[in-house]
């Protein structure tokens, strides 16, 4: 039997209707890998929706939850079957944990040819993708693709928000479907739809009444908050009554990187990277936790709060609480954090402002971690690279606008640290899922969803690499993003593990031989440099913002590993 499945036809088939119905949910583009299902669909059956042709599917997945994330509205991705499929289910699981509205498709075996682990190239796709995804689903019968994929956005777009499947046998995606069914106009919600607990305000109102008692609460601030529209809001109440504001990594940005109350992002390594206690300063006078948003995947664990005194905790989520046997807060309200925020506004309208307690210290050592002058033999230190790029990002960027994205390695969490980001979702990356190779593909999304601002990428030489394919893409589609691979030759968040648990490293597992990354980006399209101080990596980065096209930077680091201070990351 013919593997191609379809002739061709001016006639409306399913490939139109499922473009056509991604068009009308708000899809312009879909990233992906075409196979042999070419026979069926084109990708220009309707207007108005791109298709990006990626190196890797991997690189699809990462692509479309991002621009997702950024724009507020589902994206699409795509793949082959069977192995094309298998190689974007990483970033089908990087967008359920790092919470995108994505809409993944994957073509199938033509329907009376389904015989998982038997047929060539067929895979069981829907038992692959369910528990990955909201919403998994193969397509039986053409005239439902509309319907398939109103359920996909309606899934995706429930929080906690995250991808929907749907598997696509190619004969029925080359049918020719009924153009006499009357179609819906399609809806898709303006932010995510979430939870709403029956007499949440009675809960709301315990929280305000712990806020009025407290003597130094802090707002911990995670990316639900973001998708509920309620950044605005959150400042104003911060700023009004005085009230310190921490996030989780990726919802940096809520206050500007210098504004007074922007008490910083946490990660557990935080307290040995900087050798001074940063958890302890952040939230040990803290006396009431008011969470807005936040989210246990997002790597914030209370056990990182429980510093200091005793605390009195709220949780504001559009979801009910997932993990009660690691956070059971004494307050919990579940509704809209937009919707909480307006309320507590007007409940604490006669409160007088607090007294943030003071943070000079933790500041001071920052201060002094990016400003550091030394010339090492061995490399650069990521927090010197870190503090160029935002020397050059100020100088790039409109205020509140720009982004930096990071790679996942030790480095990533210099960038939580010290990475400036003025807006939400200024600082990317994949802070659920934490995706080696989340670099490149994430700054392409970020580019695409803000052309007019600069994107920079930080990455390690180890993830870069493992997906450095799509730099061709990056070229292809002359997106002027600044990418510093900072190059140690190593898996160096690896071997900071091996020195935890061993105090001492076995270079088998985590060194490599040494890759030329500007030959590299040159192959490829990208222009490249190599830089080895400050004064080279600032030249490089200024340049590579003035360009207007995709620009490499490789800088040799090193780090300097001390055993000591990684207690938060006891689980």
């Amino acid at each position: 039997m013919s593997r191609v499945s379809t002739t061709p036809s001016n006639k409306p088939t399913t490939a139109h209707a499922l473009l056509q119905r991604l068009r009308d949910h708000g899809v312009e583009t879909v990233f992906g890998v075409v196979g042999r299902e070419a026979a069926s669909i084109l990708f220009d059956e309707v207007e108005g929706i791109d298709f990006v042709l990626t190196r890797h599917e991997f690189t699809a997945g990462v692509a479309a939850d991002v621009l997702a994330r950024i724009s507020g509205r589902p994206q699409a991705c795509w793949a082959t079957l069977g192995p094309g499929m298998t190689n974007l289910s990483t970033g089908v699981a990087t967008s359920v944990l790092d919470r995108s509205p994505v809409i993944a498709l994957a073509a199938q075996s033509e329907s009376y040819d389904i015989f998982p682990n038997d047929t060539h190239q067929c895979l069981d796709a829907v038992g692959v993708m369910r528990p990955l995804t909201k919403y998994a689903v193969e397509l039986q019968r053409p005239d439902d693709i509309t319907d398939l994929v109103d359920s996909a956005v309606a899934a995706a777009m429930t929080e906690p928000v995250g991808p929907s499947f749907i598997s696509l046998p190619v004969d029925l995606l080359g049918s020719e479907i009924d153009t006499t069914l009357a179609v819906p106009p399609a809806s898709t919600p303006g932010k995510p739809v979430g939870a709403v607990q029956d007499g949440w305000q009675d809960a709301a109102e315990k929280a305000a009444e712990l806020l009025s008692g407290a003597e130094h609460p802090v707002l911990v601030v995670g990316a639900a908050a973001i998708r509920s529209g309620a950044v605005p809001a959150i400042r104003a109440l911060s700023e009004r009554l005085n009230i310190p504001v921490i996030t989780t990594y990726i919802a940096k940005g809520v206050l500007p990187q210098g504004h007074r109350l922007n008490y910083g992002a946490v990660t557990g390594y935080m307290d040995g990277i900087l050798s001074f206690p940063a958890l302890e300063s952040l939230f040990g006078p803290a006396d009431v936790i008011l969470t807005l948003g936040y989210d246990y995947a997002e790597d914030l664990r209370p056990s990182m709060w429980q510093r200091g005194g005793p605390k009195r905790t709220v949780r504001v989520s559009p979801t009910v609480n997932p993990v009660p046997r690691v956070f059971r807060p004494d307050v919990d309200v579940v509704a809209d954090v937009h919707a909480f925020v307006d309320y507590l506004e007007g409940r604490t309208a006669g409160l007088a402002p607090k007294t943030p307690h003071d943070i000079t210290p933790l500041r001071e050592r920052v201060a002094e971690f990016l400003a550091d002058p030394e010339h090492y033999e061995d490399g650069m230190r990521v927090h010197q690279v870190i503090d160029c790029m935002n020397t050059v990002m100020d100088e790039s960027a409109e205020s509140g606008e720009g982004t930096i994205v990071s790679d996942i390695g030790f480095f990533r969490h210099y960038g939580v640290l010290f990475a400036r980001a003025d807006q939400p979702f200024g600082f990317l990356t994949s802070a659920g899922c934490s995706s080696f190779g989340y670099g490149i593909p994430a700054a392409m999304g970020a580019q695409m969803a803000r052309p007019g601002q600069p994107t920079f990428l930080i990455a390690g030489d180890g993830g870069f690499h493992s997906n450095s394919a799509d730099l061709e893409t990056i070229a292809r589609l002359n997106l002027p993003i600044v990418t510093v691979v900072v190059n140690n030759d190593t898996n160096g968040l690896i071997e900071l593990y091996q020195n935890l648990g061993h105090r001492r490293s076995f270079d088998p597992a985590v060194k490599f031989t040494g890759v030329d990354f500007t030959k590299l980006a040159q192959a490829n399209g990208v222009e490249a440099v190599r830089a080895g101080t400050r004064d080279e990596l600032l030249a490089a980065l200024r340049k590579g913002a003035a360009l207007g096209r995709p620009f490499l930077i490789e800088v040799p680091v090193n780090y300097d590993f001390k055993a000591g201070g990684f207690g938060a990351l006891s689980i």
